[in-house]
């Protein structure tokens, strides 16, 4: 096939990271498997569709796609799945397996037989994080496979994302106040969710890149809250499974144990599957698609907090990312993702302004970080917060937020004030979080890891917390809420569901009155959010 033939792919084009070095070639015969994500059987986009949607259900929820008619519409065309099938069969590639609905079709081979389908030089890479397989350059496919095929993941499997937990920090009592420490009933409590039936019917679906999950941890917390035990699925995705590292992974265990102890503390009784992938964009994605287009479990909102600054993705996986999200407002399945621990940063050292994907999806909630705090110390008076700031602490902690480097101003958040980039240039973007919660590591979060209680903070406790709120929305109102940002932004503005926070700074960026690139719209009065959704949805009912 001669040089015309080929083309690559738009966005997939890869960069050796900073303090990466080339080490070696890896083995031709290890097997490898890649997931091709192919075109809709017609030009409709889903952000558009999901913006439409959105639109015209003015003061009402809107009404979201059957799965039936999200495939018709949205799906792959079969053709084009047996097209990238042909293709790999003629390059010695087996059909692992392919999806019309999440638009996939999964390759397995040789190394060696993958680098020349697609085009590329595989290397042994080492870095401060270990070793990963990894290429340079754009990804190729025939010439007439170009339009069908709009991306490649996993011929790279470098680690992708982090998951956004932090620690809590021994206190120094000559610098610092004592630790308090609170449990996600207390902090829903804080924040008047409404408690009762617990979000029975509902499904939480959690993403999960490392670590596991030890039945004995869930048994300890729930005693000793005095709830029941949560109904708890695990997934596999590409492999990987529930593994607990016993200190190997320290991060991930606590990302683990904190995202199922939080959501299942707000919704005791709603079902909960976690979806266990690899660490790297194909994993990730796989997950994400996985979770959306779960027919057996039917998740209704999803809790998501691992990512990474955006410039650390391909241009590829960014717009994968936003249109499975944008699949899942069309579907009413909610996505919560963290923003990040490193304030306005993102752990990028660049002396810039950065956020994180998954989070700037405009498609996906981006729930951000507090500090709860009163007089100059940390504490809750009288079971009511007193006081509460944005999270930035001493120890280089604090939330995510500020402008989007890849995606535009949304049109819902045009009347928010959502100021530009911080960064030279100015840029006008998406602007996050969309709302916050408690995630200061000296007021943390009581969970259980490897059999012993632990202080656990950062904006990973706020997707799940979120989630479970969602959870309990969806079961009170007996519908998907789904995509809450056009909701939030515009059908429920001036309802007083959010109280602001208007003291502090994540570093470039500072809070103030209204909606703010640190904390967002502020922290959620549970009881009505609800009541005001609710009030949406009688809207709705009533116009039947």
């Amino acid at each position: 096939m001669t040089k015309k033939q080929w083309a690559s792919v738009p966005g997939s084009e890869r960069v050796t990271p900073p303090r990466a070095r080339l080490v070696g070639r890896p083995e031709g015969n290890l097997r490898a498997e890649v997931t091709v994500l192919v075109r809709r059987r017609s030009a409709a986009r889903p952000a558009a569709a999901a913006e439409a949607i959105s639109a015209s259900a003015q003061q009402r929820l809107p009404r979201h796609l059957t799965r039936e008619e999200f495939a018709n519409q949205h799906g792959a065309d079969p053709s084009d799945l047996e097209r990238v099938a042909a293709f790999a069969r003629e390059h010695g590639l087996d059909v692992v397996s392919r999806d019309a609905t999440r638009r996939t079709v999964v390759l397995g081979g040789t190394l060696s037989a993958l680098a020349s389908a697609f085009g590329v030089e595989f290397g042994l890479y080492e870095h401060e994080g270990g070793h990963y397989r990894g290429r340079q350059g754009a990804v190729r496919v025939p010439a007439e496979l170009a339009q069908v095929i709009e991306g490649v993941f996993g011929l790279d499997d470098r680690p992708q994302a982090r998951p956004h937990n932090r620690r809590a920090q021994p206190a120094d009592a000559s610098t610092t106040p004592s630790l308090q420490q609170l449990t996600a009933a207390q902090v829903a409590k804080l924040y008047a969710f409404p408690v009762g039936r617990g979000g029975g019917g509902q499904c939480v679906g959690i993403i999960e890149l490392g670590g596991g999950y030890r039945e004995d941890d869930l048994r300890t917390y729930c005693a000793e809250l005095g709830s029941p035990l949560p109904k708890i699925t695990s997934v596999s995705v590409a492999g990987a499974a529930s593994r607990p590292t016993g200190g190997q992974d320290e991060s991930a265990d606590h990302e683990v144990a904190l995202d199922i102890q939080v959501a299942t503390t707000v919704a005791p009784k709603a079902n909960y599957v976690v979806y266990f992938a690899p660490n790297t964009d194909r994993g990730f994605l796989d997950a994400i698609t996985t979770a959306i287009h779960d027919t057996e479990h039917n998740p209704s909102v999803l809790s998501i907090s691992w990512g990474a600054a955006e410039r650390r993705w391909t241009p590829q996986t960014q717009q994968a990312f936003d249109e499975a999200f944008a699949d899942a407002a069309l579907l009413g399945v909610t996505v919560c993702c963290s923003t990040g621990d490193q304030g306005s940063s993102a752990g990028e050292n660049d002396g810039l302004a950065h956020t994180e994907l998954p989070a700037t999806s405009p498609h996906a909630l981006a729930c951000g970080g507090t500090h709860l705090i009163v007089n100059g110390g940390l504490t809750v008076n009288g079971g009511a917060i007193t006081d509460e700031v944005v999270w930035q602490d001493q120890f280089g902690g604090g939330t995510g937020g500020g402008i989007s480097d890849v995606f535009g101003p949304p049109s819902w958040q045009s009347a928010a004030g959502v100021p530009p980039s911080a960064n030279r240039g100015n840029r006008v973007g998406r602007g996050i979080p969309d709302v916050a919660g408690n995630a200061h590591c000296d007021v943390a979060y009581r969970i259980v890891v490897g059999g012993q209680w632990r202080s656990v903070g950062g904006t990973s406790a706020v997707a799940p917390l979120m989630a479970g709120l969602v959870a309990l929305a969806n079961q009170r109102l007996g519908q998907r809420v789904g995509w809450l940002n056009p909701l939030l932004y515009q059908q429920l503005a001036g309802k007083r569901v959010f109280r602001d926070i208007t003291s502090g700074d994540n570093g470039a960026y500072h809070a103030g009155p209204g909606w703010n690139p640190c904390t967002g719209l502020g922290v959620p009065h549970g009881s009505a959010l609800l009541d005001a959704l609710g009030a949406l949805a009688t809207v709705e009912r009533t116009d039947g």
